[in-house]
């Protein structure tokens, strides 16, 4: 994990991504914010970069390929997982199996989309600011 590399978004609703996307202008981080509509194309990206993104944050239902089984590729590639790549979840709806799934898969958190801009705002920043602090493994690797 590098605190400055790109913040991956993995939605399909076009709706969503615009809002995403104003909401961390307004937060102002100096991140590239990189936008992916289904797992496959965000999966194509990983594989064909050479950085470290900061953070990967996906739906869960997405086209073609869902966040669950985009998470599980991740996970069992061994040059993605060794770049220890922070994996949330954000979704409109959840269920407890959903999380427990989740969970089991290692992914590092789980959120529900809230009901206001402004509580969106306050999640992400707090997601955000929570990953900027944290100690990765990646952080001792070369």
């Amino acid at each position: 994990m590098t605190k400055h590399g790109p913040i991956i978004i993995v939605e399909d609703d076009p709706d969503d991504r615009e809002l995403l996307s104003q909401i961390f202008k307004k937060i102002g981080l100096s991140n590239e914010i990189v936008f992916f509509e289904n797992g496959d194309l965000a999966f194509e990206y990983l594989n064909n970069i050479n950085n470290r993104p900061f953070i990967i944050i996906s739906d869960v239902n997405l086209p073609k390929m869902n966040g669950f089984e985009l998470k599980k590729l991740i996970r069992t590639n061994e040059l993605l997982s060794l770049k220890c790549i922070p994996f949330l979840f954000l979704t409109t709806g959840t269920n407890g199996s959903d999380v427990i799934d989740a969970y089991v898969m290692s992914v590092q958190g789980f959120f529900q989309k809230p009901n206001s801009i402004s509580e969106l705002e306050t999640l992400l920043r707090t997601i955000i600011q929570y990953w900027q602090k944290c100690i990765a493994p990646s952080e001792f690797i070369k």
